[in-house]
This record gives C-alpha cells, structure tokens and sequence, in this order.
C-alpha cells in the first residue's frame, strides 16, 4: 500500500506481473525513453559549461565542441541522437500503448499525461534545434514559427512570444535556450513522476488485450 501512495516510492513495486517483463509486449520503450533522458540530461548539463547562447558566440562554440574539445564531438553527437532515439522511443511507446488498449480505464488519466510528455519531448527537439545557430537551425525555426503564427486567434502572439521579436534573433535565442534547458526538462521531469507513479497506482502495466 505505501508504495502505491508514495511517489518517492514507486520505483520498486511490491510485485510485477508476468506479461510486463515480457520484452516483446512493451519493447522497453517507456524505460528506453526514461533512459535517453538521462543520458540527455547529463550530456546537456556537460555542453553548457562550453556552450553561450549568444548570436556572435553559439555558432563558434559549437565548432570549438567539435574541433578543439576534448570529446566534444562524442559529447555533442551523444547529446543529439539520444535526442533523436527518445523522439523515436516516445512515439513508439505510444503506438504500443494505444495498440494494446493500454489507454482505457483506469489508465485513461496516464494516456493524458503520456500524450502530455510525447509534446514535451516535440518541444524540447524543436527548441534545442536553434541553438547551434547555423543556417539549418535558422530557417527550421523561422519555418516552425511562421506556421506557429496560423494557429487561430493566438497565432501571432504565439510566434511573438516564441521569438520575442518580429523575426529569428537574440531574443529569439535566449528563450529557446531557457526553455530547453530549464523550462521543459523541468516539466517532463514532473510529468514523468507522475507517469510512473500512475502506473503503479492503477496496477502495473496493463495486460494484454
């Protein structure tokens, strides 16, 4: 009972059914994921100490990470395709999950949050991608912002907010780094609590259909 009602605690159940240690139904894909960010946390916390989000710098640092560092390159490249592999991880964890109806009560409220964490993870790629302030990363966002814009009645101010000016810039830069590096780890960190404390208060994994 304390450890289905405790957050802190949920990590080690008191028992696990037969069919969640099974890999070929769950793919490992949520432990996966959880594990990517682990490593994209820490490997995120590495690059800032050589990493400023300015426009006259970024660009520069990020070459100095790949040329001049001491395993820069392997840092960087290990920081960008776990990025890449949680993206992937993420979707396919859903696929699984809605696949097996693993989405009906009472995980119904764990579905919500896990659609919560899949646009988190969106977010977190699509943020980190301006910082290396290259051509690439400057038209990816111009273009994902400009159809930021079409989103009805808030579009604009959507983009505006995004940018904090009219148009890709240093604005623009400083908060896409504050919100890739502070804003929506926080947020997925929180949701992800709460993901598996779910899990465990509506009994484990679901089992097959």
């Amino acid at each position: 009972m304390a450890v289905t009602s405790n957050v802190f605690l949920h990590l080690h159940p008191v028992r696990v059914r037969r069919h969640g240690l099974r890999a070929s139904y769950t793919f490992c894909m949520g432990g996966l994921s959880f594990l990517l960010f682990l490593v994209l946390s820490i490997t995120g916390v590495l690059l800032m100490f050589y990493y400023r989000p300015a426009v006259q710098l970024a660009y520069t640092d990020m070459k100095d990470l790949e040329t001049t560092v001491n395993f820069g390159m392997l840092l960087r490249n290990m920081h960008r395709w776990s990025a890449h592999g949680m993206v992937l991880a993420v979707f396919v964890h859903m696929v699984r999950v809605f696949a097996t109806g693993s989405y009906k009560p009472p995980r119904e409220f764990n579905w919500v949050v896990g659609v919560i964490l899949l646009t988190l993870t969106f977010l977190l790629s699509f943020t980190g991608y301006l910082l290396p302030w290259d051509q690439l990363s400057f038209w990816a966002i111009t273009v994902g912002t400009n159809m930021a814009s079409y989103v009805p009645v808030v579009g604009s101010e959507v983009k505006l907010m995004l940018l904090g000016a009219y148009e890709v810039g240093p604005n623009a830069l400083i908060r896409f780094y504050t919100l890739h590096v502070i804003g929506f780890p926080i947020l997925a960190a929180i949701f992800m609590a709460i993901h598996f404390w779910r899990i465990r208060k509506d009994g484990g994994i679901s089992g097959p259909l």
